[in-house]
């Protein structure tokens, strides 16, 4: 997997929480996953096909969600409220919005399907089928996880050469 195609997700990640959260954010871990998805809790996926293409999961448990949706809000936000779903879908969407920036400027042409909230059956099978970049980024109200995988399209040569003829 490129880091270039990567590192907007998480420079975006790391600077909303920062400024959401107004505290400082840190990489905790760091891994690789090539098996499915194993969800903490409240999860969003978001697929981007184009010139680039993979999915994004943005995922923690239901405490730290809790507790981030309090700091949002600004009101107490209790671990059942559905403001915990609306917090992590919301989160999703200002990081999609400042890594797509970023992307766009450097000339990839894609398009990005709105945040999914995911069962933990559908997130057994989102990663099953290619390696994963796994992150996770400590705040003070928990940690936060990023999924990601992202690649270049790459056309087989035989629809390049159909493309070209026709």
């Amino acid at each position: 997997m490129k880091m270039e195609l990567i590192q907007p997700f998480i420079s975006a990640l790391d600077a909303v929480l920062a400024e959401t959260l107004s505290t400082s954010v840190s990489i905790s871990d760091v891994a690789m996953d090539e098996d499915g998805y194993r969800k903490k809790g409240p999860a969003v996926l978001i697929s981007i096909k184009g010139q680039i293409e993979g999915r994004i999961i943005l995922d923690m448990d239901t405490a730290t969600a809790a507790h981030i949706a309090t700091v949002m809000t600004g009101g107490e936000v209790g671990e059942t409220s559905p403001a915990i779903r609306e917090t992590v879908a919301e989160l999703a969407n200002m990081v999609i919005g400042n890594a797509v920036t970023l992307l766009n400027d450097r000339g990839f042409t894609f398009k990005v399907f709105p945040p999914e909230l995911q069962s933990a059956e559908q997130l057994e099978s989102a990663g099953a089928d290619a390696e994963a970049t796994v992150l996770s980024f400590h705040t003070p109200q928990g940690d936060v996880y990023m999924n990601i995988t992202m690649r270049y399209l790459r056309r087989r040569s035989r629809e390049r050469t159909l493309a070209v003829t026709q």
